[in-house]
């Protein structure tokens, strides 16, 4: 296994094998990353490849400042939310005041959340919802970064992100047997 450095020269170089075996080292985390902002694992590998043909053409401005893994990150997040916005799914959704309960179908699960449980429920929110959770609570984003990059307002981020949250919490709940108001003791 080649160091990182070389196997990144390599690939400016044009290697085909040295090309693969990046992809290879990258791809599962990846993977996860796309597979967080996309409805399904089809859309996510589609999210994936479309972000590794970005990250290969413009690996050359790739500086070494920060693990790559945190620069091909930004790519993959950034190339989802390319295609969503093209898609027009950054729809803002607003269920309360239309007087609709939103429904979220729950996912079937054992007794403990697992991260793959917890991704099968972010993977359920409406896909707005879903993008604003992920920018905040997972890549970091400020609500005014959020809004700059989904277009909407910052008071939209945060909307999203509430409703996000409060589906979240009700799904939770639900799995767990909790009623809306019932606290855990200890």
């Amino acid at each position: 296994m080649l160091p990182l450095n070389e196997l990144i020269e390599q690939c400016l170089n044009g290697n085909a094998g040295a090309e693969n075996e990046l992809y290879a080292r990258l791809a599962p985390l990846m993977f996860g990353v796309c597979l967080r902002y996309a409805p399904n694992a089809v859309e996510a590998e589609d999210v994936l490849q479309e972000g590794f043909m970005k990250m290969f053409l413009h690996l050359e401005s790739y500086r070494g400042q920060g693990p790559l893994e945190a620069w091909v990150r930004r790519i993959m997040v950034h190339t989802a939310l390319e295609r969503y916005r093209k898609k027009a799914l950054l729809t803002v959704d607003a269920p309360e005041e239309d007087g609709e309960e939103l429904q979220v179908p729950a996912p079937a699960f054992d007794d403990n959340l697992s991260a793959e449980m917890l991704l099968e429920l972010i993977q359920a929110l409406p896909p707005g919802y879903r993008l604003v959770f992920n920018l905040f609570a997972i890549e970091g984003y400020s609500h005014k970064e959020i809004a700059e990059r989904l277009h909407i307002s910052e008071g939209t981020s945060k909307s999203q992100l509430a409703r996000a949250r409060r589906i979240l919490q009700e799904q939770v709940n639900r799995l767990y047997g909790f009623k809306p108001h019932q606290q855990q003791e200890g």
